[in-house]
């Protein structure tokens, strides 16, 4: 299937999910998270979680990071240049919901992304390459484009993954890993 189609089954099926699956799903995902040697960083870029959209609950990733004392860098999203802005996220962050119902920083300490050395990156699916399908806008590959090269770059999914993603081309930045309940990925 081709990334338009691809989008549509997934956005369906996570529609699906009662807010107790979704909890467990994200537990699960947490907990095979802990399974990767990826502790070690010290800036971890983490995306928040839409709610309307389904996404994965990322607050069970959160209480990991803040348990390790690890930086934690949260984006803005700026929809005119379909890029991301990070802010270290501290007990004084405030968070507001944008146009589009994205959490985000209002204030905070601007990391800038060469100092990023883990990003889990939010999805729609994935294939067995470790090509990635998210909401079609560009922002993760705008903005992995300009981390370091040895960044680790993990998708987080509810679903395993597909034999291949028709139309990938070579803007498209590829997972290092992916994490779904039940499995890890490692590409």
């Amino acid at each position: 299937m081709n990334k338009a189609q691809l989008r549509l089954k997934y956005k369906s099926l996570r529609q699906q999910f009662t807010e107790e699956q979704i909890d467990q799903f994200s537990i699960d995902i947490a907990n095979q998270l802990l399974k990767l040697s990826i502790w070690d960083y010290n800036v971890y870029h983490l995306f928040l979680t839409i709610e309307s959209q389904k996404e994965i609950q990322t607050e069970f990733i959160l209480n990991i990071l803040s348990g390790k004392d690890k930086n934690i860098a949260i984006s803005k999203s700026n929809f005119e240049t379909n890029t991301l802005t990070n802010y270290l996220l501290s007990d004084n962050t405030t968070l507001k919901l944008n146009q589009y119902n994205i959490p985000e920083p209002v204030n905070g300490i601007e990391v800038p992304n060469h100092m990023i050395d883990v990003v889990f990156i939010p999805l729609l699916a994935f294939d067995i390459k470790g090509n990635r399908v998210g909401y079609g806008k560009g922002f993760y590959d705008n903005f992995l484009a300009t981390c370091r090269p040895n960044t680790v770059k993990i998708g987080l999914s509810f679903f395993e993954a597909e034999a291949k993603i028709n139309g990938v081309f070579e803007g498209d930045i590829a997972l290092d890993y992916c994490v779904t309940p039940d499995k890890v990925y490692e590409f």
